[in-house]
């Protein structure tokens, strides 16, 4: 069995996370995905994110119809901030010890990774798959592939090094770090809130379930 792991705010839940991780099940050949919403991000202020169960209803409404895309409440039954490495502590020890877990990240989102908790350990426990534009090695303008190899050589460890054939940064004791391009997607739930907040349609780029359920309970006014 081969899991991605894709943990955020989703706040709220839109088609670019969806079409994009489909678009990671087929190139990394993964049986599933589990979105992880977190209760109280580390790096948010609680009042910018709104109601755990009307978010977690929102991925449900969602993902419905999507058999490889799933729901972990992991972080919701876990008192205070949600922490990444707790969540992998958790998920390496209930499966299976034949189950491959992938973690999920943007680009930016890993370019911040040095503030996490025990991030070092990560590199220990998980592989990464980096979902990223313009990932081409030799584009020398492509800004997110020279910040991504600056980053690990100098905050993580100077033994990381690509390897063409597998599209990774890969090291003699610590998990591979996977490269996805992905084709740019301008959506993102700081604009959806922004256009809920001047009336503006969201349409197309939710699920029509989670447009109408943010319209109905009145969310991000």
């Amino acid at each position: 069995m081969r899991i991605g792991l894709f943990g955020g705010t989703f706040n709220p839940i839109h088609m670019g996370h969806i079409q994009v991780v489909l678009k990671v099940v087929k190139r990394f050949s993964l049986d599933k995905i589990l979105f992880i919403p977190s209760a109280l991000p580390p790096h948010k202020e609680p009042g910018d994110v709104v109601n755990v169960k009307d978010r977690l209803e929102m991925i449900h409404r969602a993902l419905s119809g999507y058999p490889g895309l799933d729901i972990s409440d992991v972080e919701l039954k876990r008192p205070g901030p949600s922490y990444t490495i707790d969540t992998i502590r958790h998920f390496k020890g209930i499966m299976d010890e034949n189950t491959a877990l992938y973690l999920l990240l943007g680009l930016d989102a890993f370019l911040e990774i040095d503030t996490w908790k025990s991030y070092s350990d990560l590199f220990i426990m998980v592989p990464f798959i980096v979902m990223m534009r313009s990932c081409n090695r030799q584009n020398e303008a492509g800004y997110g592939w020279k910040s991504l190899e600056e980053f690990l050589k100098s905050r993580v460890s100077m033994g990381y090094h690509y390897t063409a054939l597998r599209s990774c940064f890969s090291h003699e004791k610590k998990q591979p770090v996977f490269i996805f391009d992905v084709t740019p997607i301008d959506i993102s739930s700081t604009d959806i809130r922004r256009r809920i907040k001047k009336g503006k349609s969201i349409k197309q780029m939710v699920p029509d379930v989670v447009d109408s359920f943010i319209k109905n309970k009145g969310l991000y006014l």
